[in-house]
């Protein structure tokens, strides 16, 4: 395993192509773009404002950079350096943009979520899409790039338009049997779409393309519901995280439960191998000491390591007790990721907050957990192997696939602490960011 020197970021601005030739990073309103492999400046950008969001097309041809504080967007060209879009909603404002399947529309949501104007690089024609609903995923895409859904409030009731990406035609309109729509998601076979409530009614309801309820879905009533969702690559299994700390499952021949899965403060299960990350102070030999000592050898005299220790059950978790009287409690299954090979699916309870949960849907089991030292801020398969990175906010990197795992320390001087991080599309590489720096680590296929 190798990584790259530290570059500047801000914004947690870093982002690889989809077809993992360069990769995009941001240093206010500048944007930098490299190849991906040799780390070699190929353009740089210069925009009107700090960036705040960017986003790649498709083909990896354009890059968009959006300035939400005035209400712009720049569009930049890597094949014809000469060329530029500038798109400014003016008095509208914007709160959100994004690229459409094809890579040539842009779709832009102003502010108070009046509309979304979709504008075309091509044609330079604009289309309208009214009252868009405000909330944590409106606008949805299926995988094949052909249909959009969104969202939408009117007269104080919810509604999903479905529309044909090619022309932006509108296929199909419907009601949707919610209170507060919270969420909309496609299967990865785009043949069915969820929706889901507010997390004060459980509730998740199945449509197919043509707009029909296949299904719908309530585990409880009265307490908070649902908190987040995931498809399995397959299409074949539903995911919900809930907030009474339970993971359900669907099928996708019936849409009905095949299992609950628990996240219990104590790991009894015997089946169960439990990796608990331990720091341990370097030990030196009086051989390696010198006067003055070298900087290699002084940084490495105040730095702590760790390594993965396995526990013999029960194990007991590090548990924090939600505060019940304050809005956005931490507690329930926040996070929730399918291996690439549908075969497992890592999950993250708020309340235990060090720990990941692995699962093996073959078996319907509890195959690992890994009870990390700092809290959890992110983790993310590998798209190519059942293979799971994990960042605590900390300077090490954290590896786990079925023939085990592993603790890398970024080197180098200075406390760089990943808060995010993401796969290279080949899985040979991933890209580590902290607030302010990042790095590439790059790995070999057999590592792990």
């Amino acid at each position: 395993m190798n990584f790259s020197e530290l570059f500047k970021l801000s914004g947690l601005l870093g982002r690889f192509s989809p077809d993992g030739k360069c990769l995009a990073s941001c240093v206010q309103h500048r944007l930098v773009v490299r190849d991906a492999s040799s780390l070699q400046i190929l353009h740089l950008y210069s925009c009107m404002d700090q960036i705040q969001y960017i986003e790649w097309s498709s083909d990896s041809q354009f890059i968009l950079c959006a300035m939400y504080k005035r209400g712009i967007v720049q569009v930049w060209s890597l094949e014809q350096s000469e060329w530029y879009c500038k798109i400014d909603e003016g008095s509208a404002g914007l709160v959100a943009s994004c690229w459409s399947p094809d890579g040539r529309h842009i779709l832009n949501t102003t502010e108070f979520h009046l509309r979304i104007t979709v504008w075309s690089l091509c044609t330079k024609s604009v289309s309208y899409i009214k009252y868009p609903k405000a909330c944590q995923q409106g606008v949805a895409f299926t995988k094949d790039g052909r249909y959009m859904a969104v969202a939408e409030r009117r007269d104080c009731k919810d509604f999903i338009s479905i529309f044909v990406c090619r022309n932006w035609q509108l296929l199909r309109h419907f009601d949707t049997e919610t209170q507060d729509l919270f969420g909309i998601e496609w299967a990865p076979n785009g043949c069915v779409l969820a929706a889901w409530d507010t997390c004060l009614e459980y509730k998740v309801l199945l449509y197919s393309l043509d707009g029909r309820l296949l299904s719908s879905y309530r585990a409880y009533e009265w307490p908070l519901g649902i908190k987040s969702i995931a498809w399995s690559p397959s299409s074949q299994f539903l995911a919900i995280g809930s907030f009474d700390e339970k993971v359900r499952i669907l099928n996708h021949v019936t849409w009905k439960k095949i299992t609950e899965l628990e996240h219990p403060a104590v790991i009894t299960s015997k089946k169960t191998i439990v990796y608990k990350e331990v720091e341990k102070s370097p030990t030196l030999g009086t051989e390696r000491l010198s006067f003055p000592p070298t900087r290699a050898l002084a940084s490495s005299l105040f730095s702590t390591q760790s390594k993965y220790d396995i526990c013999q059950v029960p194990v007991s978790l590090h548990y924090i007790k939600p505060v019940a009287d304050k809005a956005n409690p931490k507690v329930g299954v926040g996070m929730l990721a399918f291996s690439a090979d549908n075969c497992f699916l890592a999950t993250k309870n708020d309340n235990i907050p060090n720990a990941v949960w692995i699962w093996d849907i073959r078996k319907l089991k509890l195959a690992v957990v890994l009870e990390q030292l700092y809290t959890i801020q992110c983790f993310q398969w590998d798209p190519c192997q059942p293979r799971l990175a994990v960042c605590t906010g900390s300077s090490r990197v954290y590896l786990w696939s079925p023939a085990g795992c592993v603790v890398v320390k970024v080197p180098g001087e200075g406390d760089f602490q990943i808060v995010s991080l993401s796969w290279h599309s080949s899985g040979d590489s991933m890209l580590l960011l902290s607030k302010d720096h990042f790095c590439v680590c790059y790995l070999e296929r057999e590592e792990v």
